[in-house]
């Protein structure tokens, strides 16, 4: 629970053959809910979400999809949709318990894949899930597309501090843009006395953010609704719209997307 969560904000990236802008949200509870908060946000955006996690593949329980994708004509995949957002993960090419053993560039093989074999169509946003960390996964996206901003997420505590930091340096020497970083699991608040903890501490990311020069895009609370809602695959920002947890995702959201650039007519 300590370990930060990578969330891309791609925005107007052109994918070969078909349309589209990405963005990138928090992860864990908190992980695919900013996809569904843009969504939800404006009926009229069109948005995928694209699980790069290729050893721990998460979308298809949190959104609530079984199936494998169908092929068109041209032999590209069709993504799964639920709640409008169209869903690409290899959670639908493997069985639900199969462990995916595989070396770097098997990885970057199926990252790519993923990319440019699905049929996305056009796109205003495109969210890509990462894993933690710096390696094969985030080189394969940075490189194969054009990225419109990343977005880091983080938990306040000392240990996932470091990480977060890595990635955004790593991000910074790719050229991609960060747009700001966000806090997870910031605070938890007894649901009998109201009396709010900081578990994983108070301003933790607060102050990498001021360190890195760069923005706090919001704050998701430790809450019993996102860890439900996120088991159920009924995402909180469509369960619950008028939840405090689920408010804060939007406004997230909506930061994000007032922070990307405008895309090419």
């Amino acid at each position: 629970m300590g370990a930060f969560a990578w969330r891309w904000a791609l925005r107007a990236a052109r994918l070969p053959g078909r349309g589209g802008t990405a963005v990138r949200a928090p992860r864990h509870s908190p992980a695919r809910r900013p996809a569904a908060a843009m969504s939800s946000g404006s009926s009229t955006k069109e948005v995928g979400l694209l699980d790069a996690d290729i050893y721990g593949p998460s979308i298809p329980k949190m959104m609530n999809l079984k199936g494998n994708p169908e092929l068109t004509p041209k032999n590209l995949m069709r993504p799964l949709k639920n709640y409008g957002i169209a869903c690409m993960s290899m959670g639908f090419l493997i069985e639900e318990t199969a462990p995916v053993v595989w070396r770097g560039l098997m990885v970057m093989s199926a990252v790519e894949k993923l990319l440019r074999q699905v049929d996305w169509g056009q796109l205003d946003y495109l969210v890509i899930d990462m894993p933690p960390g710096t390696g094969d996964v985030q080189l394969s996206v940075s490189q194969n597309i054009p990225i419109a901003g990343a977005v880091i997420i983080s938990t306040p505590q000392d240990i996932a501090l470091l990480d977060a930091r890595k990635g955004a340096e790593m991000f910074r020497k790719v050229h991609v843009p960060v747009l700001g970083l966000v806090q997870n699991m910031s605070v938890f608040q007894c649901p009998k006395c109201k009396h709010e903890t900081h578990i994983f501490g108070a301003d933790g990311v607060r102050d990498l953010a001021k360190s890195l020069g760069l923005d706090i895009l919001g704050d998701i609370p430790l809450h019993v609704n996102i860890r439900e809602t996120c088991d159920s695959g009924q995402p909180v920002v469509i369960s619950q719209p008028q939840s405090d947890a689920a408010k804060a995702y939007l406004r997230i959201a909506m930061e994000i997307v007032r922070r990307l650039p405008v895309p090419p007519a």
